[in-house]
């Protein structure tokens, strides 16, 4: 009887192997990874855009003004809170565009109010584009 007969094991070959065959698994993985979450915050940015804006044109329908502030919309209950910008983790980084208003407008002492909102960072999307220009 051969004396490696009873033992049962792997060999130190068939060790290496394997773990080399999960480290090249684990470096292709990982840019994905990274990439993913970034892809994911994009997409939660979009989303939140389209409902601020689509809740700033409610409230100018609803009223026939734009909203002060976004403030507004949670006080007068178009939000529950501002959400967070994705990008910068904040809800205190938004950039509020006012309206632009009219000559007469402005000697009234009319308060512009905000038509747009775009994000705080100055990052660049991972298609190039600056998130303050969605």
């Amino acid at each position: 009887m051969h004396p490696a007969a009873g033992r049962k094991g792997f060999t130190l070959i068939e060790m290496i192997l394997v773990f080399t065959l999960i480290g090249i698994l684990v470096g292709l993985g990982l840019p994905q990874y990274k990439y993913a979450t970034i892809r994911a915050r994009e997409a939660v940015l979009k989303e939140n855009l389209f409902q601020i804006r689509k809740l700033l044109s409610q409230y100018y329908v609803d009223k026939a003004k734009y909203p002060p502030t976004l403030r507004a919309l949670v006080e007068e209950g178009y939000l529950r809170s501002i959400p967070d910008d994705p990008i910068t983790k904040s809800s205190d980084t938004w950039i509020e565009i006012p309206e632009s208003l009219a000559q007469d407008e402005v000697i009234s002492g009319t308060i512009p109010g905000i038509m747009d909102v775009v994000s705080g960072s100055e990052k660049n999307a991972l298609d190039g584009s600056p998130y303050n220009t969605w």
